[in-house]
């Protein structure tokens, strides 16, 4: 991982700008992923996947530990999203077997 070495507080505020902007951006991808993701299951307690949100979470920990971050943290961010993403996926879900 590059990380630019920044001169002032200014430069330091728009490189931290810059990466909010990316996790943004990349929490949408997945969520996108999420929305397609549920159109190959077939039934909420699928969606629900207490196995499938272990290890990602279990994953995102060790990612977190590989880059000197407190896993705890991530944890904490990662259940969050995956919460709101279950609820978003199991509306697409609903919304898919509609049709």
């Amino acid at each position: 991982m590059d990380i630019k070495k920044c001169k002032t507080l200014d430069e330091a505020r728009i490189e931290i700008d810059k990466v909010d902007e990316k996790l943004v951006e990349l929490v949408a991808l997945r969520n996108a992923y999420i929305k397609q993701i549920a159109h190959f299951k077939t039934s909420v307690d699928e969606v629900k996947s207490e196995e499938r949100i272990s290890d990602v979470i279990s994953r995102a920990r060790a990612k977190a530990i590989e880059f000197d971050l407190s896993p705890n943290l991530i944890n904490d961010m990662f259940i969050r999203m995956i919460d709101e993403m279950v609820e978003s996926e199991i509306s697409e879900f609903k919304n898919a077997k509609v049709f």
